[in-house]
């Protein structure tokens, strides 16, 4: 990018939940992120593959390709994403095989927004506004 342009950092949140996607996409707007949103797999992986996200928020539980799946591909894509995965109470091979897989940390449902924005700002901090 062109010099004097700030450069955003960018974060996807996969959610089938909408509810979910319209908080979280508000929440991180607000915070001055550049924000994308998916419903399942398929649209994640376009938007990694097209705007290379520098975190990803993947939520474990999605119809189709699941979060394990998207996981796995995102990191194929691009090794070095940033993913923290968002879980049913209780998953806990599924939080296993997600952080042997390279996400950075895990949320359980229902979670408190200023814990995922605590967590975010660790591990994407801002780089200048």
């Amino acid at each position: 990018m062109g010099r004097g342009g700030v450069m955003k950092e960018k974060i996807l949140i996969v959610d089938d939940q909408f509810g979910i996607r319209i908080l979280l996409n508000e929440v991180f707007q607000k915070e001055g992120y550049q924000t994308f949103q998916a419903a399942n797999g398929i649209q994640a992986l376009d938007i990694v593959t097209k705007h290379d996200p520098d975190l990803v928020l993947l939520d474990m539980k999605i119809p189709g390709m699941d979060g394990i799946e998207i996981l796995k591909r995102m990191k194929v894509i691009d090794p070095d994403i940033r993913v923290i995965i968002m879980t049913a109470y209780g998953e806990l091979d599924m939080i296993q095989e997600a952080k042997d897989l390279g996400a950075i940390t895990h949320f359980a449902k229902p979670f408190d927004i200023d814990d995922i924005r605590a967590a975010v700002r660790k591990h994407l901090p801002q780089k200048a506004n």
